[in-house]
């Protein structure tokens, strides 16, 4: 199992699978958090935008005094946010390459190197000396095989974050990783009758420190623990 993936699974303790998934109530709840969800992510990226700028912008208004790639950043993740739930609506989402990779496309669309695809070269992983992304070359065959010990993980929660920690461990694009990967997870808690996952802007420190643990110990199990954290009150509910 962790050959395959890459990592020592995360095995946080999680909430009981909804007897009814209620997938439009989570949609629905995901839809009316939108501009958190996208003023999160983009925070974790080190976005300058503000809160009330983030809303701005996705309300079709040009917010001034900003770079054009941190604007394409906050409208990135919206349209990517705008796949996710469209697909989950219609029973189409799937943790399997091509909406992965399609989904890479809209995250990082005029950013990285090359987007809605595998890469085809070698990477870094930022801030840590011992975790080295895999060759390009072994990239589709560490995705089959990561995501057959994935789709055995019974419970949604587990399944999905560990897609993330497995797409942040194995960097498969040029960039975007962590937040194709985290859009990915939720897509496969809202199909669950799950509510989304969103690790808060606070809580940027406290997140990229203990990524950079987990990277250099190959152990997803500290930040599938960090995570369950930053799950919304509905998963604690009796």
């Amino acid at each position: 199992m962790t050959h395959a993936l890459g990592f020592v699974p995360a095995a946080p303790a999680v909430p009981a699978i909804p007897a009814s998934p209620g997938v439009r109530r989570v949609v629905f709840r995901a839809r009316k958090l939108l501009v958190g969800l996208v003023y999160d992510a983009a925070h974790l990226e080190g976005s300058p935008y503000s809160f009330p700028e983030v809303q701005t912008l996705l309300d079709g208004i040009t917010v001034g005094g900003h770079r054009l790639e941190d604007q394409r950043l906050i409208l990135n993740l919206r349209a990517a946010w705008d796949a996710v739930l469209k697909d989950v609506l219609a029973g189409a989402f799937r943790l399997q390459c091509e909406p992965y990779s399609r989904l890479q496309g809209l995250v990082a669309a005029e950013e990285a190197l090359a987007w809605g695809s595998f890469r085809t070269g070698s990477v870094t992983v930022a801030g840590t000396t011992t975790r080295t992304a895999p060759p390009a070359s072994q990239l589709e065959d560490r995705f089959e095989r990561g995501l057959a010990v994935l789709e055995a993980m019974p419970h949604p929660v587990v399944r999905g974050i560990n897609f993330f920690l497995f797409g942040a461990f194995n960097q498969f694009f040029w960039g975007g990783n962590q937040r194709t990967a985290r859009l990915m997870m939720n897509g496969g808690l809202l199909s669950a009758g799950f509510d989304v996952i969103s690790v808060p802007a606070r809580a940027r420190q406290e997140f990229n420190e203990a990524m950079l643990r987990s990277y250099d110990t190959a152990d997803g199990r500290e930040m599938g623990t960090l995570l369950m954290q930053y799950a919304p009150e509905s998963y604690r509910a009796d």
